[in-house]
């Protein structure tokens, strides 16, 4: 793993004036030539990560290689015209930003082959000032256009080239952006990647009816549609876009990865090519070194053994699926069609919603990148007492919706959302991605509608959770992580949340008692405190570990109890600023409790990869049995 496979020296640097609309048979050969070398690459590192266990999305950058070597092109032929940053609003197609990075010599090649890894500093989205060469961060899908639109005012009179797509045209983002570059007359070219393609499915289907092209035209865009792959035409509506004052849309079909036998117009290209199928694709473009290499590739794995756990593991985002399927069983149909709805927004897959679909139809909506109008479309369907809305999508995505969860309080809706990816486990896309504000959720009045924040630790506390708090009235937040987690055990090896355990909403949990302070944890992070709680007791270090899988609701009895301890660490994933912890040590105070006192949390942007994001928070077992003995000492 040591030369890149790939010659991306063979890459040619065409210089292109938009003025000149048509294309010499040599400026035709050269882009061809370049397009099929970067999809080569691009299919080879992207697979890297699907080898290694991180993803990695092939799909996307592969898709829209013709675009970005035009833009090259035309950024070396009028470098005064443009702002020649590659503009990308779905960050998931980081894998074109660095491309072009090593093509422009800001790192090596070779280092292309450590795609998404921990510490590698190329995680699945653009993040400006930690990978070399990457001149923007993205952030989420559907929120660079609007940020372009200030670039665009910062550079009067030059033109700047946003890519998009249809999954990230359905943002409501973008209908903003769309109505102020038209007013403002800003030099934005939107090019778009309509390839009919999200992950959940195909929008044509799920949202029938929609045109991108006649919503642009309509907020007053100039749009030219026309064939992705033709590169004589793409050229010339390119060319004519840039030469066209104000915003203009370029909408290009085509299915998703062209040319790749297996992804050719699925949606399972919008992820990373499997390793079997990216050998395929590069024995067959005569890339065989590529293809051996991709072959050698063995995935890292996390040896790591948690005291106090079994090595039973699952994942919670789907056994939230398993449940509700479960609890809706025990309703007949016309009940279920009565009093439930279940909203999707494209990830029913990675939510555990497909599970509902598969079981019931009937209940079951699929929509859009929508999380705004999906989840207040939930909120309104549970506004009549006995009837309740349930909403998924990612935890980072809560923050686009605090405002719709105003108004569903507001309106005294009942809804249950489970928002998975929560925290920061598993998640190579890095910062952007990660969901440590979920404390947010919780952002009425004392005196407001209930609100209760969950976040189970395990398999068997989800499915009890949801046994418990599926029908009670009010929002309800329940929490997952991307990653699996394994059971809990008590302290005879048995599993703490079988048997005849029965979630009680609000109540905190004795896992482990102890005489020298206690440990407060919840989700994915109580089974690392808990190896650290058992290996601190093997040093004689008697700590004890508290669950706490209600956030946001004081436990009078056990605040008592631990307040009156020695000790009192917070430990959690979420954002140290405004997670758990930083409100956890006001209230012991306010009951004149005064433990010695701290609290982890996530502090810094991620390192990517995927277990190792835990110990590079210092929220791993170590650091925390660290942060306990400098407690003790103090």
């Amino acid at each position: 793993m040591n030369t890149f496979p790939i010659d991306l020296g063979a890459y040619q640097r065409i210089a292109l004036n938009a003025n000149n609309k048509t294309l010499t048979d040599e400026q035709r050969a050269g882009l061809k030539a370049n397009i099929q070398l970067c999809r080569d690459a691009i299919v080879f590192f992207t697979a890297t990560g699907a080898a290694r266990g991180v993803g990695g999305h092939t799909g996307g950058p592969y898709d829209t290689v013709p675009e970005v070597v035009i833009m090259d092109a035309l950024f070396r032929g009028d470098a005064d015209k443009y702002v020649p940053v590659f503009f990308d609003e779905a960050g998931h197609r980081v894998a074109t930003q660095y491309l072009m990075c090593a093509l422009n010599g800001d790192f090596p090649a070779e280092h292309l082959m450590e795609y998404r890894a921990a510490h590698s500093h190329l995680p699945g989205h653009p993040e400006l000032g930690l990978t070399s060469g990457v001149k923007f961060s993205s952030g989420r899908l559907g929120h660079m256009w609007p940020y372009v639109n200030g670039v665009a005012i910062a550079n009067t009179g030059k033109v700047l080239f946003c890519l998009g797509s249809d999954g990230s045209q359905q943002e409501g983002n973008d209908a903003e952006a769309a109505r102020l570059a038209v007013a403002q007359k800003l030099n934005v070219k939107l090019i778009i990647d309509d390839n009919d393609v999200t992950i959940a499915g195909h929008p044509s289907k799920y949202l029938p009816g929609c045109s991108i092209a006649k919503t642009l035209a309509g907020h007053g865009l100039t749009v030219l549609e026309g064939d992705g792959e033709n590169i004589d035409d793409l050229y010339q509506r390119i060319c004519t876009a840039v030469n066209t004052d104000g915003p203009v849309a370029i909408i290009n079909r085509r299915q998703m990865c062209p040319g790749i036998v297996g992804l050719e117009g699925s949606n399972h290209g919008h992820d990373v090519a499997p390793v079997k199928i990216a050998v395929e694709y590069l024995e067959s473009r005569g890339r065989q070194a590529a293809a051996d290499q991709l072959k050698a590739i063995k995935a890292p794995k996390n040896d790591a053994v948690f005291l106090g756990s079994s090595d039973k593991w699952d994942a919670n985002r789907n056994v939230f699926g398993d449940a509700v399927v479960a609890i809706l069983g025990r309703m007949s149909e016309a009940e279920r069609i009565e009093k439930i709805r279940v909203i999707d927004s494209d990830l029913e897959g990675s939510c555990g919603l497909s599970k509902i679909r598969n079981a019931y139809p009937e209940v079951f909506i699929s929509s859009g990148i929508m999380e705004r109008s999906n989840f207040s479309a939930a909120a309104g369907f549970g506004m009549e007492a006995g009837k309740q809305g349930i909403f998924a999508t990612f935890s980072a995505f809560l923050e686009m919706v605090i405002s719709e969860i105003t108004m569903a309080r507001l309106n005294k809706s009942n809804v249950l959302s489970h928002f998975s990816h929560s925290g920061i486990d598993d998640m190579a896309d890095n910062t952007c991605h990660f969901g440590l504000n979920n404390m947010f959720a919780d952002n009425g009045l004392s005196d407001g509608y209930a609100t209760n924040l969950y976040f189970p630790a395990d398999p068997l506390q989800m499915k009890a959770c949801l046994e418990t708090i599926f029908f009670n009235p009010g929002l309800r937040f329940i929490f997952s992580t991307r990653s699996k987690v394994p059971t809990i055990l008590n302290t005879d090896g048995q599993e703490y949340f079988g048997g005849d355990y029965t979630f009680v909403s609000g109540k905190d949990e004795i896992i482990r008692e102890g005489t020298q302070g206690y440990i407060v944890s919840f989700g994915e992070a109580l089974y690392r405190a808990l190896d650290a709680v058992e290996r601190l007791k093997q040093e004689d270090l008697d700590v004890g570990l508290i669950n706490k899988p209600t956030l946001n609701v004081i436990d009078e009895e056990m605040m008592a109890k631990i307040g009156n301890s020695p000790m009192v660490l917070v430990v959690e994933a979420y954002n140290r600023k405004t997670g758990l912890g930083s409100r956890f040590g006001s209230w012991l105070l306010e009951r004149g409790l005064a433990p010695k006192y701290a609290h982890l949390g996530t502090y810094r942007e991620g390192c990517g990869g995927l277990w190792e994001q835990y110990p590079h928070q210092g929220i791993d077992p170590a650091g925390i049995m660290d942060k306990v003995k400098d407690l003790l000492k103090a």
